[in-house]
């Protein structure tokens, strides 16, 4: 380790998913520890740049005006050939996308390490295998692209932390009536359906815990607007249904005041974790061996299936037998566990 005066700046191509993002602070702690001084700056598309926001020893997040799924070959060279005058020496490029790796190369940075993808290695000078994509923890994984090539250690936990001020912008905006513990659903899941615990499970949850004296907010994306208007209509309680009504990082002020967070493998989950909630994370098609809750208040709910993790975006079977499986009454009691 050495401690840095005048260096050059290192640049982060950060994800597109809110949930990776979150977990790409852990790197950037790692970075911080490993070259203290050095500044850090993050690239992040549009979704994703208020969580690089909240990173700590985040110098300046970048917006990159590109979504998930666009090409926009000749935007990102744009994008690179604009920091050519930055003087980054070196970037960690996250995404394994091809087109992830366009920008650091026009911005002519010399040391571009990454994952061997999408048959980019041409476009980096530290092209890395990546053979446990499939099993490793994507944490883990984006905290190696931070370390010398053979060497481990042990990630930090990501953390994140609100502008100043934000906990009490959120409150005088979305202000919640009555007294008791507040229980955040968060029913969402970008990545599609088959992540998704289903909106009545969600519903009877809502019931049974206002019965238990907890008071209800909803939070997600206009996406889940949908799903949170069953939710609100099934549960037959008083709910606070702020869907689609907050920024992301309102979002998170809410979600770093609540008692409980009950949510899907989710982007906003990371988001309460790195604000260590207490968390209850229901788990489908998707693998809570790859993604799981960085907080140690956390619980994971899955059931053991023959046909899960399957990592599809629908159930191939058309039963959602995996999220069907896990029942309202024992998430309020996992729940209630971790409040003792």
């Amino acid at each position: 380790m050495r401690a840095l005066g005048s260096v050059s700046p290192l640049l982060v191509v950060g994800p597109s998913w809110v949930g990776d993002m979150v977990m790409a602070a852990s790197l950037v702690e790692v970075l911080r520890l490993r070259e203290p001084g050095r500044p850090i700056d993050v690239l992040a598309p549009p979704a994703a740049v208020p969580i690089a926001r909240m990173i700590p020893g985040v110098r300046r997040a970048i917006p990159l005006g590109l979504g998930h799924g666009e090409l926009g070959l000749m935007a990102r060279w744009r994008a690179g050939r604009a920091l050519r005058n930055e003087g980054y020496g070196k970037a960690i490029i996250l995404p394994r996308a091809f087109k992830a790796a366009i920008v650091p190369l026009a911005a002519g940075i010399p040391e571009r390490v990454g994952y061997k993808a999408e048959l980019r290695s041409p476009l980096l000078t530290d092209a890395r295998p990546d053979p446990d994509r499939k099993t490793a923890r994507t944490l883990d994984r984006f905290v190696a692209l931070g370390l010398p090539v053979g060497s481990t250690a042990r990630p930090p936990r990501p953390r994140l932390m609100l502008p100043d001020g934000a906990v009490d912008v959120a409150a005088a905006k979305f202000p919640l009536a009555g007294e008791g513990p507040v229980m955040v659903l968060c029913p969402g899941a970008e990545y599609g359906p088959a992540k998704r615990w289903p909106a009545a499970k969600f519903a009877a949850l809502a019931a049974l815990a206002v019965a238990a004296g907890y008071r209800i907010r909803i939070l997600g994306s206009p996406k889940d607007q949908e799903a949170a208007d069953a939710i609100a209509a099934g549960a037959g309680v008083p709910v606070d249904n702020l869907v689609g009504r907050t920024s992301l990082v309102e979002a998170a002020a809410i979600l770093a005041g609540a008692d409980v967070v009950i949510s899907n493998d989710s982007g906003l989950m990371h988001v309460a974790g790195a604000f260590d909630r207490r968390l209850v994370v229901l788990y489908g098609a998707s693998s809570e061996k790859m993604t799981p809750p960085a907080s140690p208040f956390a619980r994971v709910m899955a059931r053991d299936l023959p046909c899960r993790p399957c990592h599809k975006r629908e159930c191939p079977l058309g039963t959602l037998a995996c999220l069907e499986g896990i029942a309202a009454e024992e998430v309020l009691a996992a729940a209630e566990q971790m409040r003792r």
